[in-house]
């Protein structure tokens, strides 16, 4: 296996800095090409010092001296702002991008990556919630491969390798149902950020560790292994697993259940996306089927948990749905980790956006980002920001 070059779009966040530590471990097989971030210069310097890429982009453009400056004795291009972040994947200087970027802002540069022709490591989820139809069909049209690096779907892609044509049942996402499960909203309703912060199994950033808490991005991983994996809404199943042993399963048309087992470390999905189609060994941690440990299964409680009733709803009707969702997510999210919001109410401001804004059923590319704006501008307002 030669060098594979890598664009990491968000290196600074969870899934860039562990990728970083996977391409670190392997350094004939990987190389770090194009480092982004949207704020945190200095680890970015950091980064860019250490894995001397082509390129790095800094988003905030108020770093963009700080960043210039600290690498002007080394080759490292340094560019800034938004728009530098969508050229930088126009490079032809990479071989694979590592879509890692939160939310929305990850769609255009993904888009940029397709229409270049490179294969996709995908852990921007919000991509395909927001235009899955438009972002699979440009990646089937440059027949470049989407690989799917959230530790559900990439479970799913496993259990597919090799089944070909063979006819998918369902498939069945597991959930650890996040730190509050079993609560009740008389709970849910005196949470705070920090509470709601504390993962039991996963290291991840604030936006996602958030969407875990509310299952929201249970939601979100319907929507988008609907685009992924080419399914109809029915044949996508929620179970709660709280030991997140279990990664996913698919279920195939015999009645036949494949699951990906493994520890919840995040760096397997990563690496395994990164040297597709190939396994590298590593020294992660393994399970130990000795220790007694009991793999546990439930249903999700829609009624204290709405989010993924609303997200199951926008999975369903399509069109512009999800994208509305995402956005009024997103705003929600941002509002309750400044402390404007309770945590019940981040899912009435997502509930009131999706019966507000104007629904489209086959949008245009033009018209899922009109659709993201309004979305944005109407959750905003409900709480003044």
């Amino acid at each position: 296996m030669s060098q594979k070059r890598i664009a990491i779009f968000g290196s600074t966040g969870s899934i860039g800095t562990q990728a970083l530590d996977v391409i670190r471990a392997n350094p004939d097989l990987f190389s770090a090409e194009i480092l982004t971030a949207q704020s945190n210069d200095e680890l970015l310097i950091k980064q860019a010092l250490y894995f001397n890429p082509n390129v790095v982009v800094i988003g905030d453009e108020k770093k963009y001296l700080a960043v210039k400056e600290a690498l002007s004795k080394t080759d490292v291009k340094v560019f800034a702002g938004e728009a530098a972040l969508a050229e930088a994947a126009s490079m032809d200087c990479y071989d694979m991008m590592l879509a890692a970027i939160v939310g929305y802002a990850g769609l255009r540069p993904t888009l940029n990556a397709i229409e270049l022709g490179k294969p996709i490591a995908l852990a921007n989820k919000e991509t395909l919630v927001v235009a899955g139809d438009i972002v699979m069909r440009q990646a089937a049209e440059k027949r470049i491969p989407i690989i799917p690096v959230d530790s559900e779907h990439s479970a799913i892609f496993q259990c597919l390798v090799g089944e070909g044509r063979n006819k998918i049942e369902k498939i069945i996402l597991t959930a650890s149902g996040g730190p509050f499960l079993g609560k009740k909203p008389n709970f849910l309703v005196n949470v705070k950020k920090d509470h709601a912060l504390q993962h039991p199994n996963w290291s991840m950033g604030a936006k996602i560790t958030i969407d875990s808490a509310t299952l929201m991005n249970k939601g979100l991983e319907m929507i988008e292994a609907k685009w992924l994996f080419n399914l109809d809404a029915h044949q996508i199943q929620v179970v709660v697993h709280p030991q997140s042993i279990i990664h996913s399963m698919v279920m195939f048309n015999d009645g036949s259940i494949k699951a990906q087992m493994g520890m919840p470390d995040m760096k397997l999905p990563i690496q395994y996306a990164l040297a597709f189609p190939q396994r590298i060994a590593n020294d992660f941690p393994r399970y130990d089927f000795k220790k007694p440990n009991n793999l546990s299964f439930e249903e999700p409680d829609l009624k204290t948990f709405r989010n993924l009733a609303l997200a199951t709803d926008a999975l369903y009707k399509g069109g512009n749905m999800p994208c509305i969702l995402n956005a009024a997510n997103e705003i929600a999210v941002f509002a309750f980790l400044r402390n404007r919001i309770g945590f019940l109410d981040m899912t009435e401001m997502v509930e009131q956006t999706m019966a507000k804004v104007h629904f489209i059923e086959q949008p245009t590319l033009q018209e899922y980002f009109d659709t993201d704006a309004e979305a944005r501008d109407f959750a905003a307002s409900l709480v003044h920001m």
